[in-house]
């Protein structure tokens, strides 16, 4: 049974899994989203980068992350190869922690090109004017619906459906079907048997809180908290010790059979006969995105482009899910075979606007703080 963590959560480290799915989808968790705002600006001595379009200027690119983007050595070393580029990887943190550092630092940018801002976090980049609008030839058809905005300011790179998973044995054994909605959540019968985790401090758990803002309405989601912490909800502060510990289905074999995760964790919970243990619950699905930008000020900004057009390539796209977990939004990029069969395929997610997002977050939480834990 492989250990996976997920992406953009910050509840620490997590092990690599060893047959297939992650972190992060995109990685180790070590700042609480809102501790993000507290973090001064980083000194980075000799990562000015170089102007693809000055040739008087040294080839250098330096790329800004979050701290759980995995790029393959030998991917590294191709791009750099084909684009004669000196790159240096920078990553300051999760990715509230890199969209603060790129609106502190605006006036001398710590890099050329980012990674990893999601679509809980897109608005308010945008909003800073610390990115500068790039519409990539190798962006594919039909991602429109993953767009930050009509400018084209950030690209999206990947995507990853959160979602409620299931213990499937332990409602078997119970003899209780599975719940479908976030409705039935707040049913007796499910009382005592969900954990989540904070949306001031995990990524999951800021896409679940909008989840429910986009099916409950404001302030309506606050009822269905209310209710929800009556019936018995678990709060963790991360993914890590909600699913490697809380939940019974996983590692940890907790107390709890439902869990916050993703609809690709069932994919890395195959039993000896071959088939998932657990299930993604479609009904209670918040799609994140994963984006790149050139960064507004950029020292080199050709080559910004020319990384986020690599991380569109095929060779990048197909190491997505096993790297960082994430779908690739490309329509032919390779997926591992238990990837492709047992991620549940979810139609109909919940959503909100990156704009209405950033705007309303901090709000959310701190009402969602005062509701649920106060």
């Amino acid at each position: 049974m492989a250990v996976h963590r997920t992406p953009l959560d910050d509840s620490g480290p997590a092990s690599a899994p060893a047959s297939g799915r992650t972190t992060t989808l995109a990685g180790s968790w070590r700042l609480g989203l809102i501790a993000a705002t507290l973090i001064p600006p980083l000194a980075l001595a000799g990562c000015s980068g170089s102007a693809s379009d000055d040739a008087t200027a040294p080839a250098r690119l330096t790329v800004i992350s979050h701290d759980s983007f995995v790029l393959s050595d030998d991917l590294k070393a191709q791009f750099a190869a084909q684009t004669g580029l000196d790159v240096a990887y920078v990553a300051p943190g999760n990715a509230g922690a890199v969209v603060n550092q790129l609106i502190l630092t605006r006036d001398s940018p710590l890099g050329d090109v980012v990674f990893g801002i999601d679509n809980t976090f897109a608005g308010r980049a945008i909003d800073e004017s610390v990115l500068s609008p790039y519409v990539s030839a190798a962006l594919p058809a039909g991602v429109d619906n993953l767009a930050a905005d009509d400018l084209g300011s950030l690209t999206p790179i990947d995507f990853g459906d959160v979602c409620l998973n299931a213990d499937d044995a332990w409602f078997a054994g119970h003899d209780l079907a599975l719940p479908k909605t976030l409705d039935d959540l707040l049913k007796p019968e499910y009382a005592n048997l969900l954990v989540v985790t904070n949306p001031a401090s995990s990524s999951p758990g800021l896409a679940f809180l909008a989840a429910t803002v986009a099916a409950k309405g404001d302030p309506g989601y606050l009822d269905f908290w209310r209710a929800l912490k009556a019936n018995g909800v678990k709060v963790d502060a991360g993914w890590s010790d909600a699913y490697n510990v809380d939940f019974s289905g996983s590692a940890g074999h907790g107390a709890y059979p439902l869990v916050l995760s993703y609809a690709s964790s069932p994919a890395y919970e195959v039993g000896d006969d071959g088939l998932p243990r657990t299930s993604a619950l479609s009904a209670t699905c918040f799609r994140q995105v994963e984006y790149a930008g050139v960064i507004a000020g950029a020292a080199n900004p050709a080559g910004a482009r020319e990384f986020i057009d690599f991380l569109l390539s095929d060779a990048v796209q197909s190491q997505i899910p096993d790297s960082m977990y994430m779908s690739p939004v490309s329509p032919t990029a390779t997926v591992p075979a238990d990837w492709a069969r047992f991620t549940s395929v979810v139609t109909d997610p919940w959503s909100l606007p990156a704009a209405t997002i950033s705007r309303d977050r901090e709000g959310w939480i701190k009402s969602w703080t005062a509701a649920v834990l106060g």
